[in-house]
């Protein structure tokens, strides 16, 4: 069995180098992006795309707020479902893996 840290390694590397409709570096900077917004400390903001800032901003910080509106603009700017969803669960990832990294933190006593 693996252990956790390997299962959180293969998530991270199938999320964000994996073949999909977006190209891994665009996934890389959002999950950094949102790690950033989650509270990872020294987390490297990336640079998005204008249209895309928003999207990963609103799932980082009150994902529950997302809309099939915002999902829609998306869309009418240009990018597929597929590359949507990709983007969402990068951002997903960056700003979960950013809360455990500060949980365990606070569990070993850390700042």
């Amino acid at each position: 069995m693996k252990h956790p840290t390997e299962l959180v390694e293969c998530l991270k590397d199938s999320v964000l180098s994996g073949r999909g409709a977006t190209d891994p570096g665009l996934r890389r900077a959002v999950e950094a992006r949102s790690a950033e917004l989650g509270g990872r400390p020294g987390a490297p903001a990336g640079a998005l795309p204008p249209d895309l800032q928003e999207h990963v901003d609103k799932i980082a910080l009150h994902a529950y707020t997302v809309t099939d509106e915002d999902v829609a603009a998306l869309k009418a700017a240009g990018w597929s479902e597929d590359a949507i969803f990709e983007i969402s669960i990068a951002a997903a990832l960056g700003a979960g893996l950013a809360r455990l990294e500060r949980g365990l933190s606070a569990l070993r006593g850390e700042p």
